[in-house]
């Protein structure tokens, strides 16, 4: 039987849906999986062993300019209907994941309308599953999966399946100049976000730094766009033990996240790239909630603001103080608790 997921974006979405598709490959060894994602993150989908074929389509490539739209849809439909799928899985619950999904040509399942981000979007949908909200996105996707594959849920915790994947790239020769980056001790820094409120300042980031300098660690800052990189040379420039990553596509960052120490991240993709991973490290939540991504807690740190508006869950501060770059929430959470929760996985890495 062959499957189509539909999971378009974001990252940290994909790599929610990790555990979910090992607990496929394992309970349903039978099924072939192909997996219809936007291009950026695709290459996360096909670290994952139960993947057979990745489709990369990009709907953001349309955003400002239609132009060009109608033929890439009538190519992706031919394209689908020519793998002759058995059932197709909306696993986003959204009007495009849904429009998408339609275009393969065979029964389309997903959420049912109280339990998708876009109740509307499940009009679409041949099948419907309930999912109840209040509980991690992980654990959402692993029982919409197991009812529409029809398999047992399992109890065991969530396993993402990159063990082989990390193995690889750590075998795998790097490439200059990440081969030369990677010769020294370094924590990783994963200090960008798509949303300002979330971030750390970057005194702080500083302050991190002096505390690994005695330890002989560098603080490595990778950037995914100019505003970050910007960001990761300021950091740099006042602080002798941190390097400004040059941009790199994910494959590179995960290679380079293997053979890391730890990491210090904020509740962005790359910080759950990371766990997803194996390495050990912390991670900030302000205006968020922690909880949302499940690693091993032996190896892992979850540091939630104790600012009385955290978690908001909003995706702009509204006090007042936010108008002058101060985001209570994020400044709460100072370097010596960092510090105080990374010390103890270092020990472990070393």
């Amino acid at each position: 039987m062959k499957i189509l997921l539909v999971r378009l974006s974001s990252m940290g979405d994909v790599l929610h849906t990790l555990p979910a598709l090992t607990d496929l490959q394992q309970a349903r060894p039978d099924l072939r999986l192909h997996w219809l994602v936007e291009p950026a993150f695709a290459p996360i989908a096909l670290l994952h062993p139960g993947i057979a074929r990745v489709i990369p389509f990009s709907l953001r490539n349309y955003r400002k300019q239609w132009c060009g739209l109608a033929v890439a849809l009538r190519d992706l439909r031919r394209g689908l209907r020519v793998e002759h799928y058995d059932h197709i899985l909306d696993a986003q619950g959204l009007y495009k994941s849904a429009l998408l999904g339609r275009l393969g040509g065979a029964p389309l399942w997903g959420l049912d309308a109280a339990s998708a981000r876009e109740p509307g979007a499940t009009r679409l949908y041949h099948r419907c599953f309930p999912v109840s909200w209040g509980q991690p996105a992980i654990s959402r996707n692993r029982q919409l999966f197991a009812q529409a594959l029809d398999y047992p849920l399992p109890e065991t915790p969530p396993d993402y399946g990159l063990q082989m994947a990390a193995a690889r790239l750590r075998k795998d020769t790097l490439a200059q100049p990440w081969g030369e980056l990677v010769q020294q001790p370094f924590v990783l820094g994963f200090h960008g976000t798509s949303r300002e409120n979330k971030e750390w300042q970057e005194d702080y980031w500083r302050a991190l730094a002096a505390r690994l300098r005695p330890a002989g660690l560098r603080l490595l800052l990778p950037a995914g766009n100019a505003r970050e990189a910007a960001r990761a040379q300021r950091i740099a420039m006042q602080a002798d033990n941190v390097l400004a990553l040059p941009t790199a596509t994910l494959l590179e960052l995960a290679a380079v996240i293997v053979r890391a120490d730890a990491y210090v991240g904020m509740d962005t993709g790359l910080s759950y790239l990371a766990g997803a991973l194996g390495l050990a490290g912390v991670t900030l939540y302000g205006p968020t909630a922690r909880g949302r991504f499940s690693v091993a807690e032996n190896r892992q740190a979850s540091l939630q603001s104790r600012e009385p508006c955290s978690p908001c869950g909003k995706s702009r501060c509204p006090l007042p103080e936010a108008k002058n770059g101060l985001i209570l929430c994020q400044q709460a959470l100072l370097p010596e608790q960092v510090w105080t929760a990374l010390s103890p996985l270092l020990e472990q890495r070393r």
